[in-house]
């Protein structure tokens, strides 16, 4: 394991942090898309089905558990405990709209026809577009919390640093994913106009009294 497989997994352990602390502090989970945390809720569940069957190492089992148990936990208090306060008018993202290629490609293209092989696969074409929901309800609204702008970089700065991952292993163990390589790098994409914005947020992006920024639409549309 290479420093950068370490990096990634600490900045989307923060991503994740950093979202449940913000709710749970605020008590209000206004401006978080619950729809892409059902997603990321899926893709946990469907990718480490094989925690059970499939012992890697310490490492690897306490990061899959805190993971899925990170995900549950934020649809909880988005759909449970904070539901009073969810914006569930702008969070408007047809999930079919994703669902449907999604489960159509994992059937198409993966490595082996077994249900936890395309499970697995479904999983990783899922968490390429899995954010488009929240950045389809920053677009929408025009503004999102600075807490929501950091998780959303840490996020983003995880996928990145995957991919430094994956170069470093193809040149020390010639190891090529090409699944979750080409997937990672749509994800990235997705994340690049919004890294602009939030390197750039003093000059584009003023912060207001509530603590939110205005954000000039991040899927350009």
């Amino acid at each position: 394991m290479n420093v950068f497989r370490i990096l990634g997994d600490l900045s989307h352990l923060l991503a994740m942090i950093l979202l449940l602390g913000k709710i749970w502090r605020s008590k209000c989970c206004t401006g978080i898309s619950g729809k892409s945390q059902i997603l990321f809720a899926l893709v946990f569940t469907t990718r480490y089905l094989d925690l059970f069957t499939n012992f890697i190492s310490i490492y690897n089992t306490v990061m899959k558990v805190v993971f899925l148990l990170c995900a549950y936990v934020t649809v909880y208090m988005i759909y449970g405990k904070f539901r009073k306060t969810f914006d569930s008018e702008n969070d408007t993202f047809r999930l079919e709209f994703l669902l449907v290629p999604v489960i159509g490609l994992s059937f198409l293209e993966n490595y082996s026809f077994t249900p936890l092989e395309i499970l697995w696969t479904f999983s990783i074409y899922l968490e390429s577009v899995a954010i488009l929901p929240q950045l389809f309800m920053i677009s929408k609204t025009g503004e999102a919390e600075t807490i929501t702008t950091h998780y959303l970089f840490f996020l983003g700065l995880y996928r990145a640093l995957y991919l430094a991952n994956w170069v470093r292993r193809y040149q020390t163990e010639n190891f090529y994913d090409q699944i979750a390589v080409v997937s990672g790098v749509v994800q990235t994409i997705f994340y690049c106009d919004f890294f602009y914005l939030y390197v750039t947020k003093g000059r584009c992006c003023e912060p207001s009294a509530a603590g939110t920024v205005s954000v000039t639409n991040p899927l350009n549309v």
